[in-house]
């Protein structure tokens, strides 16, 4: 049975995937990234990101399916084409954009959080309740809010080639999106990038939607996860 190691969003901490992981039989762990969490104050590099992902997988046995949504997705990306023969499966969520257009406004939005982070903080745990009522949103903001990673994040996910990295993985990459999430915009050409990818789409869900239903989601991975545990092209159906 295949583990599965977690990367939470940008400015969140590994807190976020504790309700999915609730419904999960499967070895799970989820991780906090460079200055995120049980490691703020750490410098946030895609390298720095990666090797943090590589250890938690090596902490499970030496290999493990790697589930990561947003920065997540793009860290597990990276953690892919830097250690394949760790990463038995990718699952990206919510990290289908490459868009250059939209650089510059990710790039103000991070440095104008970063200069007020308290401040930037309680506006986004404010938006996170309000987004997802209940244990959801509250497990998203548990672990602590970070903003004033976010100008290292945005430039080291705008540094990444996402689409070379995908090209280089040979194992089975799951491109997960929301149907109303702005950032499958470029979900076709990273899927065509992927060696042997899927693509899933979750309707009526957008960006942070998809973890509105925890039990639905934790089956999906497991589901995923299945396929690799008997090694077996089972199609899938939704």
């Amino acid at each position: 049975m295949q583990p599965i190691v977690f990367i939470h969003g940008i400015r969140v901490s590994a807190t976020m995937w504790d309700p999915v992981i609730a419904h999960l039989d499967r070895p799970a762990k989820a991780i906090d990234l460079p200055g995120h969490g049980t490691r703020v104050g750490e410098l946030f590099s895609m390298d720095a990101a990666t090797s943090t992902v590589a250890e938690a997988i090596d902490s499970l046995g030496g290999s493990a399916v790697v589930v990561g949504l947003s920065l997540g997705g793009y860290v597990g990306i990276a953690t892919a084409e830097r250690f394949p023969d760790k990463v038995a499966g990718l699952v990206a969520m919510g990290c289908t954009s490459s868009s250059q257009a939209m650089l510059g406004v990710y790039r103000f939005v991070a440095r104008l959080a970063a200069r007020n982070p308290s401040r930037a903080n309680r506006i986004s745990e404010y938006g996170f309740r309000h987004l997802l009522p209940g244990p959801t949103g509250a497990a998203i903001v548990a672990g602590g809010l970070w903003c004033e990673a976010m100008p290292q994040v945005v430039d080291a996910v705008a540094e990444h080639d996402q689409l070379a990295a995908l090209a280089a993985y040979p194992g089975r990459v799951w491109l997960v999106n929301g149907t109303r999430d702005p950032f499958r915009a470029d979900e076709r050409a990273f899927l065509r990038a992927c060696r042997d990818g899927r693509l899933i789409l979750i309707p009526g869900r957008g960006h942070l939607g998809v973890l509105a239903t925890p039990a639905s989601l934790a089956r999906l991975i497991d589901d995923l996860c299945s396929q690799l545990d008997f090694r077996s092209p089972a199609a899938l159906s939704f």
